[in-house]
This record gives structure tokens, sequence and C-alpha cells, in this order.
């Protein structure tokens, strides 16, 4: 078995070779079961290296040490490896109220917060006190996805096969139909005046905001689609179980998508945009997640450290960061230069489902029944 005790004996092998010019093999006395090597010494060493030396060899492994910083603290020496402090991420506030799963949550500049629940409600809440501000009942299944539009009004997306646009205080605008299976994704597009969504139709409709009239019915995906996402480019990203990302252009609603993105071994289950558009941000049932450049249509990295399902993807308003969430409970903060994790955050009690930023704020909602402010870590370039 190869244990780091082991590593340790072989060192101390080495070193009793190199101070006494003899091989490792004659300076072990059998009769005695012990390394007799102190006498063949051309010149004395110091009692402490001799102390570390014959704890390194010892034949029992319990006796050894334990690891290498053990015996670099004997010698008075730092550890030679430094290990960088983790930034931590903690709770800020917790928003409770929701009896079912919250499925999706969206924060806008005001200090509110909209959050939609298997409970079939919508809520709004007040980020600062934490408190509820207004609560809509009327969908008629789980709602699934939620998004704050320029003007404040609220779209949501259910279950119920209907999406409803809400005034800032949770009015009744329009409900949209159309959808023949659950609607799990919307997005609004740049300007403010389209709203996209996705289904386990497999399609994917543009809705007409001022009117709540249907504009176009895009299809292509060959199983349920996930995920949907403009760009500030007006660029659409959608996502499917087909294991496949596809890119509209908006000159093209009525034609086949610009682009298939291929890359994930299993679901596709987010899509996110960089806020300059120029990158693309994918999560997968396989447990990673992809960043594409939007330019090149290639894979710039591949984000790996989830251990389940990444269901969520979203960028900081600087574009620096990413933030994902996953079955696995957690929230994971990346850096996108470099693709390398930052920052954990675990305080979930089940599977995290939506993150979300805001101006000076990152939330999260879960299976467990609630949503969490968390804190920024330090994600500041070394």
């Amino acid at each position: 078995l190869a244990v780091p005790q082991s590593d340790l004996y072989s060192l101390g092998v080495t070193c009793i070779h190199f101070l006494t010019d003899i091989p490792p093999f004659d300076l072990f006395d059998v009769n005695d079961d012990c390394w007799a090597w102190e006498q063949y010494l051309p010149s004395p060493v110091s009692s402490r290296l001799t102390q570390i030396l014959n704890k390194l060899l010892q034949t029992t492994i319990s006796q050894r040490f334990q690891s290498a910083d053990e015996i670099m603290r004997l010698l008075g020496i730092n550890s030679l490896i430094a290990t960088p402090p983790t930034p931590k991420c903690h709770s800020l506030r917790i928003f409770k109220g929701h009896t079912a799963a919250v499925n999706a949550i969206a924060l806008n500049p005001d200090g509110q917060i909209a959050s939609v629940s298997a409970d079939k409600t919508t809520r709004l809440w007040d980020i600062n006190t934490g408190k509820a501000i207004f609560t809509a009942y009327k969908h008629t299944d789980s709602v699934n996805s939620v998004a704050f539009n320029l003007d404040g009004t609220i779209a949501t997306a259910s279950s119920d096969r209907t999406l409803k646009l809400w005034s800032s205080s949770l009015q009744e605008i329009f409900t949209l139909t159309g959808h023949t299976r659950a609607v799990k994704s919307l997005s609004f597009s740049p300007n403010g005046q389209i709203l996209a969504s996705g289904s386990w139709d497999k399609t994917i409709k543009l809705w007409n905001i001022r009117t709540g009239q249907e504009i176009y019915t895009l299809t292509g995906h060959k199983l349920q689609v996930t995920s949907v996402a403009f760009s500030s480019q007006g660029i659409l990203a959608s996502a499917s179980f087909d294991r496949t990302i596809r890119l509209w252009q908006s000159d093209t609603w009525e034609n086949r998508p610009v682009i298939t993105l291929v890359g994930h071994v299993q679901a596709v289950l987010a899509v996110a945009f960089s806020p300059n558009g120029q990158i693309l941000a994918t999560g997968s049932d396989d447990k990673t997640i992809k960043l594409w450049d939007v330019s090149t249509l290639s894979v710039i990295h591949t984000l790996s450290g989830h251990c389940w399902s990444v269901v969520t993807v979203v960028f900081s308003a600087d574009g620096e960061t990413l933030i994902s969430g996953s079955w696995d409970k957690t929230v994971k903060f990346w850096r996108v230069s470099t693709g390398e994790e930052i920052a954990t955050f675990t305080g979930h009690e089940d599977s995290v489902l939506t993150v979300a930023v805001g101006p000076d704020a990152v939330a999260s909602c879960s299976k467990d029944k609630t949503v969490q402010l968390i804190s920024l870590p330090d994600v500041s370039l070394p």
C-alpha cells in the first residue's frame, strides 16, 4: 500500500546513503533488524539530524513521521508549499417562506429578489430586510423560471405550460400560452422588447412583450429545451437534453440556428453569456462547465469541481468571475481568465437550483426551500 510514510522511509534511506557513501543494502543489519549507519559516517552529524533520520527509518509505519511538514517543523523550517487562504463565502441572509423547492430567482437594481417555487407561487423580497413584499398565486403548477425586464416588469415560466408577465408589484399583465409542455426557462432580449422561452416540448418561443403575442417558434432541438439566454448583442443561446447548445440570430429566427455547439457528454442544463457577450458558459449533467469563445466557437476552459449536475451558471457584473450551482448542494466561484476554482459556498442543505447576481450581491436558491444571500469572496486577480 502506497502511503506518505513509505516515501519518507525512502527519503531516510537515501539520506544515509549520501552521508556514508555506502549502498543501503550494506547498511542494514539483518540480524538485529535495524539500520547500522552511524558508525560509517565519515564525520559526525548533529544529534537532531540523527534523531530525525532514525525516525524516518523505523520499520513500523506508525512510528515514522506522518508528513514532511512534521520533519520541517523539527528542523525549524516553514513549509515550502505555501497554501493560499481559501476565500470564505457565507450566508448573509436566509429568505424563508416557500413551502417547496425554490426553483429560480432574479435580482433587480432596486434591492429586490424575485423567487419562484414548486409551491406554485412567485414572491418578491426586500433584500435588506429578508421580508416578502408581494406574493402571487396565479400559476397552477410549479413555477420554474423568473426574470426582471429593464422596466421592472417580471416574467415567470411554469409547468402549467404558460408564461406570465407581472407588474413590479406582481399584478398580472399577460398570460402567454402556446407551449404544449412545461416551460422551463426564459430570458429577455437586451432591449427588453422580446421574451424567449424554452420548453420541454423541444421548442423555443419568442414573444412580443407589448402585445403578449407569439412572434416565432424555433425548432431544431431533438429533446427538451432546458435553458435559454440572450447575449448583449442579441444572440440567443439554448440548451437541451440532446447534449447540444444552439445559437440563434434575430435575422434568422425563421431558419435554422446559426450554429450548434457539441462538447458535453450528457444533457446541457444551463447557459449564460458574459456581460460583453464574448464568452458563453454552459453547465451540464456531466458535472462540468464549459466556457466557449463566441467568436471562434471553441472551448476556452472546461471547469471541473462539482460532483453532480451543474444546473445554473451566471457571470459577475464585471465578467471576471463565473458562479455555478449544482445538485451537489454547492455554489462555486471560478476565475474566468484561468478556469480555476476560487471559492465554494456550502450553506444549502439540498440541491442548488439557481444562482443570480445583482450589482453588489449574489443569491442562490435551493430544493431546501430557501433563498440565500451570499457574501462575495475576495476574487481579485493575483
